[in-house]
């Protein structure tokens, strides 16, 4: 256990004693989960593959052990330093993306990854923590008193990252980053008509991406009507949760894995399911509410318009993230090709995760024993 002195005024000392430990402490353990995971879901995978049997269980160390160093860091910048961080990220993220326009590998039908040597990078990862955080700042200036039209920058800001997701297409990511988005609108006192229509236009969204995009409109119909496509890793996620019962086969015992290509990424929660059982899922899912509850709890008396909208932004899309992942696991939502936030294996996925959530340790955090209007790490409130 980690112990600072109150009256020691270093760095690491003032931090420890203004971060929210508990929801430190739940990120940690489901990075933990993630290790564990990755070693008994990948294996059976690395071997399908002809890589070593350990290959992704290294990577997956490597990532989460950085992703900590990430959370750890970004945690300890005041709220004026993440909202120059999203600013300068947000732009380099979106030529990213634009770049794997034109120089992605297409896989499975979509662009939206960019190799560098040993590592993919998928940039419209990184795009989601640092538009949400950029939102957040525009739309925060209304409540400041700037004379800016903060809702109509933020919503041409909006349109501009659909279209771009949609061009590669990553409809998963639309839909994420469209809710997160409506979200920190109605937070930010839009009318309920507007609020409306922006539902409506969602839906409308969903219905010429069903029209036009051929990859989006397989995957709704094979949601739909099972016997009109490929099913085969729907159908093996839920006949894991079938095996896997109560208490589960144990830990090694899977037998999905073994022919399930996406069992360490997409589908690792049915690995999940089957081998410690529905308990165990349960298990895990309260490690997320716990962190989605933490989060939300910390903002209840937030008077910074800023912090707010940020940090009610960034988690939400944790939250829903999770959600969208289980549903897809469980058959009740379509194949969407997302991660469980630091239990997937991906590099590009636990980077932007450990950013993000970095983000809302450093812009919940505050001194626990003693109110003050400025910052204990130095830093004015206002920031």
């Amino acid at each position: 256990m980690i112990a600072f002195s109150r009256n020691d005024n270093s760095l690491l000392s003032r931090w420890w004693w203004t971060v929210d430990r508990w929801m430190l402490v739940l990120i940690v353990a489901l990075t933990m989960v993630g290790i564990w995971l990755t070693l008994t879901a990948s294996p059976a995978v690395a071997e399908r593959l002809g890589l070593d049997a350990f290959h992704f269980v290294r990577k997956q160390m490597f990532f989460l052990t950085l992703g900590l160093g990430v959370v750890v860091c970004v945690s300890m910048l005041s709220s004026a330093m993440i909202r120059r961080v999203a600013v300068i990220g947000f732009p380099i993220s979106v030529l990213l993306v634009i770049a794997t326009l034109f120089i992605g590998p297409e896989i499975k039908g979509a662009t939206r990854w960019l190799p560098l040597g040993l590592f993919t990078l998928q940039p419209s990862e990184f795009l989601k923590p640092f538009f949400i955080v950029t939102s957040a700042w525009i739309l925060s200036a209304h409540f400041q008193g700037e004379k800016i039209p903060a809702k109509r920058i933020s919503t041409a800001l909006y349109l501009f990252v659909v279209a771009l997701l949609i061009m590669q297409p990553d409809f998963g990511q639309t839909v994420l980053i469209s809710t997160v988005w409506i979200a920190q609108m109605a937070l930010a006192g839009l009318p309920l008509m507007w609020l409306s229509l922006a539902g409506v236009v969602a839906l409308m969204g969903i219905g010429l991406g069903y029209a036009f995009l051929p990859h989006v409109a397989s995957r709704i119909d094979r949601f739909i009507n099972p016997a009109s496509g490929d099913t085969f890793q729907a159908d093996k996620a839920v006949q894991a949760f079938e095996s896997g019962g109560m208490l589960g086969k144990g830990p090694g015992e899977g037998a999905v894995k073994l022919s399930l290509p996406d069992a360490h990424t997409d589908y690792i929660f049915a690995v999940i399911g089957e081998e410690f059982g529905a308990i165990a899922c349960v298990m895990l899912l309260m490690l997320f509410a716990g962190v989605v509850m933490r989060g939300l709890s910390n903002l209840v008396e937030e008077e910074n318009p800023f912090r707010l909208l940020a940090a009610a932004g960034l988690i939400i899309q944790f939250g829903l993230q999770t959600l969208i992942n289980v549903g897809v696991n469980l058959a009740i939502l379509p194949s969407k090709g997302m991660t469980l936030p630091f239990v997937s294996y991906g590099g590009s996925s636990m980077l932007a995760l450990a950013i993000g959530m970095g983000m809302v340790l450093a812009l919940t955090r505050r001194n626990r024993f003693i109110h003050a209007s400025v910052d204990p790490l130095g830093w004015k409130a206002a920031e």
